[in-house]
């Protein structure tokens, strides 16, 4: 076993980690069965929810995705080797993973949370989430949506089986990153030239800022959504603020690459830059250990001071790399199929 320090944080703090710009080479989408699919037909479209909408309405009747099966990177694994059969070329990277594990790096610099990397933490249940998601998309984009649907949009069955996921090619410091994620939303469409910046909005509810100790939890939060949207290049932000009741009382927009300024402006319990810095030095430090064949256990107990990194098996990948891909890329290197 090998140890990752985190303290003192100090040393994060005078470094200069450069972020790439994520840049999405391809994208799957879940139906509403979460079936697979190497296509973006569960994308969604941006519209206003109604305020004064009921959060928390329709919690008995939500149809929750079984998430007590672990699929590991199947999804992710599968579209990278579709887009490398369509092109030729073979998408290369430090690092593939999902956009929820790197979100865990960012969070656990000097957070005084229990934050775990390989072992995920359980909380209750909230369904207004997922019901505001319900209520700010459309399938299509506004012109031909009809007019009885967004209007009745809060009245409808909330599932989280469909997802859209785009997948990026990024970097932090000097690791190469593939990263995998749902996005819940676009402000407009696709751009039509391949390179250019798209417009997603992550969707985020909270309960109504009252005094200043809701102030400091606000902030709190906005560490993962700023987290959870830069990793993905989501450049917008929008938060749907309830009362005690789940009632939506407001909104409010939030552009990503504004926040840790805004942080650093109030109660200033995070900062960006350190979040950036310390992730950087850890991929480093993984590719340095990470060397050989095997599985590897990377965990943060509670309070811990260190990240913890064990050989947990010699050999194999225990169905984290599925054997499909395995062979797909396998059969590639004997074939004509080039690096990126």
């Amino acid at each position: 076993m090998t140890k990752f320090d985190i303290a003192p944080l100090s040393r994060f703090n005078r470094l200069s980690a450069t972020v790439r710009r994520p840049k999405e080479v391809t994208c799957f989408s879940y139906d509403d069965q979460h079936q697979y699919h190497p296509d973006e037909r569960s994308l969604c479209y941006y519209y206003p929810p109604c305020l004064g909408a009921d959060l928390s309405k329709g919690f008995d009747s939500f149809q929750k995705l079984d998430d007590t099966v672990d699929v590991h990177l199947d999804g992710l694994l599968c579209s990278i080797m579709d887009l490398e059969q369509r092109t030729g070329t073979k998408c290369e990277a430090d690092i593939i993973t999902w956009r929820g594990m790197m979100t865990k790096v960012n969070l656990t610099r000097g957070s005084t949370n229990s934050a775990y990397i390989e072992k995920i933490m359980t909380a209750p249940f909230d369904n207004s989430g997922y019901k505001f998601e319900a209520i700010s998309v459309l399938p299509d984009q506004w012109g031909p949506t009809p007019r009885e649907y967004i209007e009745n949009r809060e009245e409808m069955v909330v599932s989280n089986h469909a997802q859209y996921c785009s997948v990026v090619k990024t970097g932090i410091g000097k690791t190469k990153m593939i990263i995998g994620g749902e996005v819940d939303a676009i402000w407009d469409c696709k751009p039509q030239k391949k390179d250019a910046p798209i417009n997603w909005v992550e969707l985020k509810t909270t309960q109504e800022i009252e005094n200043q100790r809701d102030q400091f939890k606000f902030e709190r939060k906005l560490l993962k959504f700023w987290a959870q949207s830069f990793l993905l290049g989501v450049p917008k932000i929008i938060v749907g603020f309830r009362n005690e009741h789940g009632i939506l009382q407001r909104l409010e927009e939030l552009e990503t690459t504004q926040i840790p300024a805004k942080v650093k402006r109030g109660e200033s319990v995070w900062n960006g830059n350190v979040c950036i810095n310390f992730t950087a030095s850890f991929l480093d430090y993984l590719k340095a250990i990470i060397t050989g064949e095997g599985v590897w256990k990377i965990t943060r107990r509670e309070k811990s001071p260190f990240i913890e990194v064990v050989r947990w098996k010699e050999f194999g990948h225990d169905d984290i790399v599925s054997e499909e891909f395995i062979q797909w890329r396998t059969s590639s290197l004997k074939s004509d199929i080039q690096p990126s």
